[in-house]
């Protein structure tokens, strides 16, 4: 280990030599408050950027332990660093100055949700801040002092700022991590309510903008407002009891007229698997964690998946009990989608009429006369979501403004009326009671098996060229996998590229310890989620990098289903 004024002698060395001098940088430098790692250095200007890790021993950092006493308190406050370190770059650091990337600092970049991220570590001993930095060049040539600017004026400034608890404001600490704590708790007590979501009173559900995910404030938004029928009373330790709208297990239907806020509804109930900052609106609206958002993918791959529940034999005696296909049709995409999401752990569906394959969700009366049921081999959703209940215990919340015929299988019907809900089921079910319906329910009387797939490691190969692993997200909704662009546009519950990038090291985790020794899909996505748990995301990285963010196994699972190249068994 190296003193600091051993990084100024290295700087004044190099100073206007090529870029590649600055690889003499590579090692540790100790100062008397935090040790500086530079792990990395960029190959030139334009390169990924350099990783860098600043640790403070808690002596000197002096966190509370009861500040990280637990998992998810420790998941809060790294949250809540990660935060204060980029606004203390956002203050400090002065940013480009020079070519390519020269001059940047950046740590990873954070939304309305608090993910389990590998950006902050902090243990009984020490807290750790990993980061990225543009060191500055004109050209390829060195410039010494702009990297020392960086290195030994604003980087200090942003650690006194942001990783030393006596600079921080303790209140809001205390705030953010009781908050998280309090959301991980209310979602704890859902199963044993028999709830699959809760929302609290006053919560704010509508979003700035369709690219702006934080809270609408305008004096026109409406707070959520919860009728009687559908009240319960959760509590948490930190904010005591709470009253809110519950979500029974079961089929529930979201309906009303066009721009009411059925959509509105569902999207704080798909986010509702994450909690939230304080600040955000939907700090104490919670689901099940294994709630799902399904949707039609006309033009995905479907590898092997027995989508039989839904469509029967196609034409030309197409096998659908182990269906593949390069190019599926909205409804064959949405069955595949349902039987993957269930092999993978999901309890909850969520779907929306909007997104959904209209021949796939139901087949009413005078078609079912024109078409005979021979020549129609999807089994509309319609005719199975109770049975996927009462067979399987997964439930569904559906947004439908369309089909009335929906009411005959609901167990609660919510209409959303100016953004207010209102508890409709009893008029629901006396609107079905008085109007008879003629259609003939399809798809015999069970749901059907659940899939059990095996995916064959050797078709899962994450290098491209002479480069071992390929890995990266492109933003959130594309991965890039050896060779393969994986597209991501329908996984709607993913929130960061982090957790996209953490997906793509997570499936080269999987197939090196679990499926190449024979696991089942589902088995090595619990197994890895198990070791991530016990050992954090740097299980999932060669080197030690502050760029991941733990992805849910559903969204794994979604992401393996898309790759065009796997195959299964």
């Amino acid at each position: 280990m190296r003193d600091w004024q051993d990084l100024h002698a290295l700087l004044n060395r190099i100073d206007r030599r090529g870029y590649k001098s600055y690889k003499d940088l590579e090692g540790t430098y100790r100062r008397e408050d935090f040790v500086l790692n530079i792990d990395h250095v960029q190959s030139d200007p334009f390169a990924s950027l350099s990783r860098v890790r600043v640790s403070v021993s808690q002596t000197k950092a002096g966190f509370p332990p009861e500040l990280f006493s637990t998992q998810v308190r420790r998941i809060a406050l790294c949250d809540s660093l990660v935060r204060l370190f980029s606004e203390q770059i956002r203050r400090h650091a002065r940013g480009h100055r020079g070519t390519g990337h020269s001059g940047l600092i950046v740590i990873d970049r954070c939304g309305q949700e608090v993910l389990n991220r590998n950006a902050v570590r902090l243990n009984e001993s020490s807290v750790e801040a990993r980061f990225g930095i543009g060191l500055p060049a004109a050209g390829r040539t060195v410039l010494s002092q702009e990297a020392l600017a960086m290195l030994c004026e604003e980087i200090p400034t942003i650690v006194t700022g942001s990783l030393f608890y006596n600079n921080l404001d303790a209140d809001a600490v205390l705030r953010h991590v009781e908050t998280v704590e309090d959301q991980e708790i209310l979602r704890s007590q859902l199963k044993e309510k028999k709830l699959v979501s809760f929302l609290a009173d006053s919560s704010v559900l509508p979003r700035a903008s369709g690219v702006d995910d934080r809270p609408l404030h305008t004096a026109e938004v409406v707070s959520l407002k919860t009728p009687s029928s559908l009240e319960v009373e959760l509590h948490c330790p930190n904010r005591g009891a709470v009253r809110g709208l519950g979500i029974p297990e079961g089929v529930t239907l979201i309906v009303g007229g066009g721009f009411h806020g059925k959509s509105t509804l569902l999207r704080a109930i798909e986010q509702g698997v994450y909690n939230h900052i304080p600040g955000d609106g939907r700090e104490y609206v919670v689901s099940c964690p294994n709630a799902l958002k399904v949707r039609a993918e006309e033009g995905r791959s479907v590898c092997q998946v027995d989508i039989s529940p839904f469509i029967g034999p196609l034409p030309q005696g197409k096998d659908t009990r182990s269906f593949s296909t390069e190019n599926a049709s909205g409804s064959t995409s949405q069955a595949a989608g349902i039987m993957e999401g269930i092999e993978a752990g999901a309890e909850v569906l969520l779907m929306d009429e909007d997104t959904s394959a209209t021949n796939f969700m139901i087949r009413d009366h005078r078609m079912q006369q024109l078409v005979a049921k021979e020549k129609e081999p999807i089994t509309p959703f319609l005719d199975k979501v109770r049975l996927l209940f009462e067979d399987h215990g997964i439930s569904t919340v559906l947004v439908m403004g369309g089909s009335g015929d929906y009411f005959e299988v609901a167990d609660t019907v919510i209409m959303m009326d100016e953004f207010v809900p209102q508890d409709v089921t009893s008029q629901a079910r006396e609107i079905a009671r008085n109007t008879a319906v003629q259609r003939r329910p399809e798809g015999g009387g069970s749901f059907g098996k659940i899939p059990n797939r095996f995916p064959d490691p050797t078709s899962l190969s994450p290098g491209k060229g002479r480069r071992q692993v390929v890995v990266e997200a492109r933003e959130v909704l594309t991965l890039q996998f050896g060779g393969e662009s994986v597209d991501l546009k329908a996984l709607e519950q993913l929130v960061s590229p982090s957790q996209t990038r953490a997906i793509g090291r997570f499936l080269v985790y999987a197939t090196r310890n679990h499926w190449n020794r024979g696991c089942s899909l589902r088995e090595a996505l619990e197994l890895t989620r198990k070791e991530i748990a016990e050992e954090g995301l740097d299980l999932l990285s060669p080197f030690a990098t502050g760029d991941l963010a733990e992805p849910r196994p559903l969204e794994v699972a979604a992401t393996l289903n898309r790759m065009r190249g796997v195959r299964m068994r």
